[in-house]
Formats: C-alpha cells, structure tokens, sequence
C-alpha cells in the first residue's frame, strides 16, 4: 500500500472478493530526501499516513516495512551510476524487479500471505496448455503498466494479483470515492519517487557533484561544437539545453562517458532502426533458440512498432524493427508484445 489510490482499492477488492488482507507500506526513501516530499509522491511521511488510515477504514492489519537500505542500495545509487556511466536508467523496473516483487515478496510471505497484491493495472493467467503464468495488458490501455513489469519471473506471477486489471482509473476512483477511502482523490504520482520536485540535474549534482564534469560536445567526426555541462544531465534525443548556434537544430545522438564527450547530430540521425538487448526475460518459455516476430516498446510511452527478435546466446538478442524508431536509448527497456500478451524484454545496451 503505496498511500496511492491504486493499492487502496487493490486492498478493498480483495477484501470484498473474500481474501484475508494485511497492508504493508515499505519504507523507501532515505533520511536525508524526506524533506523533498510532495503532495503526489509515494511512500513518503504523508503517503504512508493515507496507507494507515486506509487500512483502518478497511479494518485490516497494515504494517511499514523499512526498506531504505535494499531500495538505496538496489535503486538509488544503481540510478545515479548508470547516469554517470552515459546510460538513462529505468529505475522503476528496477524497483518492481528487485524490491518491491523480490524483497517485498519475501517478506510478505513471511506472514504467511499466500500473494502479494499491487495497485498496477496488469493482469495475470495460467495457461494450462503450456503450464505457465502469463502477463497481460491492462483493461485501461492508458494506465497499462506490463511495460514496468516485464522482469516478473513464474515463482512471481504464481504469487501475484492484480485486481485492478480489468478496470478503468475512472472506475477505482469512482469506487474509491464511494466507499470514502481517504485516498479516492490524491493526485497521481508522475515522477521518481525520490526525485519528487522531478528535478534530475539538482538531484545528480547534490548526489555526485565530484563526478560530474563540463566537456565537448562533438559531432560523430569527433569535431567539437560546443561545451557541456557534465554527460549524466543529457539523454538521447535532447534537444533543449545544447547551446549551440547552428544552421539546423541539433540533437543529442549518443553519450561517451569514458571521454566525457555528448555526441550531437541532425534530427535523422537520431533514428535507429535496431538494437542490443541483455539480460533477457522471456515470460512465455524461458530461453529463445529462434528468431520470432513481435511488437515492441522501448519506452513506456511509446507506440508499439513492428520488429523482428534474433537470439544471440547469453542473454542477449537483437532487435530489428520495420520501420526506424526515435532515440533507442541504452538503459531503457525494450519489452515484446503479441496482442495482449507480453512475451518478455531486456535492457537495451547498444542503438544500430
């Protein structure tokens, strides 16, 4: 229970469908950015008051679990590294992977609880034919989170409910506002838990001031343009914030961490037509041995494009896509889909 209206009526369905429900709140954000809280943050002071207050309207047990030390560890400084090294990290797949549907889990079992429910809008089914779990895109197309969720394993799936799945946010919220939940109308949360105000540029430099340094923006010739900042506060893609007076704009094309440059082009070369893919998940059957067709995300917000997959052995895969694809960012993910089904993903590691 997130304080979120979202694992509120999660709680309250299950309630209502029969389930002996237990609240668990983690606690997630070290000492020293509790003073960043805002109104639509989760897990902050005021999140984990709506998840008391909620689980007391429910009338069920609700517990906080101090997660700050796995969540610092495993997320916080995994993102300000992977920033530093020139790569834009997804830091709530890695949240789900490895605390919430890992650590949480655990612990969750450890009071005996059969599954461990979330607010997400995804769904789950067993497929008897193949005998495995399956993860499925949400009823609200807007609110769909499987591309969040990718990384979710069998032992996962087979102890996981979403109860939201086949509902619409328009219709938690009207449920949620009938049965005077505290939460029915707190604002979404948009942003990075940890980084509540949304401000990336202050949060790396409070965080890693010594590491970051100016440098040479250079075109793919190697011939400098102009002066950067310091690599971690650019992505792919970027325009804004470059600086430099030139005849056509320009777009951030690739980060080289190691000789501290920003590699800026035109706006065509930001166009990638494949991509390099590790540490693969394959929900629907393990390893791949063959090349199969799908649809793939490479952001959260992305439209789905047309692609070809390629095993290449160790957990990796290469991905060709039908038509060229804006800023393929290594970092992110790249998670397939066959309709409505998620067939798997993995980190991108390398734009062609």
């Amino acid at each position: 229970m997130s304080g979120g209206v979202d694992s509120s009526m999660a709680a309250a369905l299950l309630q209502k469908q029969g389930y002996e429900v237990i609240g668990l709140t983690m606690q997630l954000w070290p000492k020293d950015l509790l003073e960043c809280e805002s109104e639509t943050s989760c897990c902050g002071i005021g999140a984990v008051e709506d998840a008391k207050r909620v689980a007391a309207r429910l009338g069920i047990p609700h517990y906080v679990i101090n997660s700050r030390e796995i969540f610092a560890e495993k997320v916080i400084r995994d993102f300000i590294k992977k920033y530093l090294s020139g790569i834009t990290p997804n830091p709530c797949i890695r949240c789900n992977d490895l605390v919430k549907f890992e650590f949480l889990r655990k612990k969750a079992l450890g009071l005996r609880a059969r599954y461990l429910a979330t607010g997400h809008y995804a769904n789950i089914k067993y497929d008897e034919k193949k005998k495995r779990y399956q993860l499925l895109r949400a009823k609200d197309a807007k609110k769909d989170q499987t591309y969040f969720l990718y990384t979710l394993n069998q032992t996962q799936l087979a102890h996981t409910l979403f109860p939201l799945g086949n509902l619409t946010k328009t219709e938690v919220r009207g449920l949620a506002r009938k049965m005077n939940l505290a939460t029915a109308n707190r604002p979404e949360s948009q942003e990075i838990c940890f980084i509540p105000d949304n401000n990336y540029h202050r949060f790396l430099w409070e965080q890693a001031r010594n590491k970051i340094k100016a440098g040479a923006i250079v075109d793919q010739n190697g011939k400098v343009l102009g002066q950067h900042q310091g690599v971690p506060f650019y992505t792919i893609g970027q325009r804004k914030g470059l600086g430099i007076a030139a005849a056509q704009p320009l777009y951030v094309l690739f980060l080289n961490a190691r000789k501290n440059q920003v590699v800026a082009g035109q706006e065509q070369e930001v166009y990638r037509k494949k991509l390099i893919a590790a540490k693969l998940n394959i929900i629907t059957g393990g390893k791949i041995t063959k090349s199969f067709p799908a649809k793939a995300k490479i952001r959260s917000a992305h439209q789905m494009a047309a692609c070809r997959v390629y095993p290449l052995g160790q957990g990796k895969a290469r991905v060709e896509f039908a038509k060229r694809q804006w800023a393929i960012t290594p970092g992110q993910a790249v998670v397939f889909y066959d309709k409505d089904k998620i067939l798997g993903g993995g980190t991108i590691i390398k734009a062609d």
